[in-house]
């Protein structure tokens, strides 16, 4: 049985399709959407979502925070910030993380404001390279039709 899911942020639909299951990462831990699902509104943090789709295919995206509006028969993802992962420039976002590592170790003590901007880029850079390397050189990964068998060497 398959449900609809979108992750979509200001700027564009980042997904839109028929899915098995998603994953998120709640603000207080990892949450599971299967069909039929309650109804809930969650925040999201800055982490994984993974999408098994209607083929049963894995595809995953880097978000940073948002929320998740999940319904029965749909969830919503509004991410601040959301990428697939074979979108994502693993060199851009090393550079940015060291931008945002290096503002940090400069401080910003007047202004707690800048701070937490420069906090949030550090994580949105490192959750990119996370999500990145980890799926880098896989479009898309099929999960092993024998339960607990693995589909390749990579069992992540």
């Amino acid at each position: 049985m398959a449900f609809s899911c979108n992750i979509v942020t200001q700027e564009r639909t980042v997904f839109n399709g028929e899915v098995q299951s998603v994953s998120l990462p709640g603000t207080d831990g990892r949450m599971g959407i299967l069909p039929n699902h309650s109804a809930l509104l969650t925040t999201l943090g800055f982490g994984e979502v993974m999408v098994k789709d209607a083929n049963g295919e894995e595809l995953y995206f880097a978000i940073g925070g948002g929320y998740a509006e999940v319904q029965p028969d749909h969830v919503t993802v509004l991410a601040d910030s959301a990428e697939q992962a074979e979108e994502i420039d693993i060199e851009r976002a090393e550079r940015a993380r060291e931008i945002a590592e290096k503002a940090m170790s400069e401080g910003v003590k007047e202004d707690p404001d800048q701070y937490a901007q420069i906090q949030a880029s550090l994580m949105r850079a490192q959750i990119r390279l996370d999500v990145g390397r980890k799926r880098a050189g896989r479009r898309r990964r099929t999960m092993a039709a024998v339960p607990g068998q693995p589909q390749d060497e990579d069992n992540s």
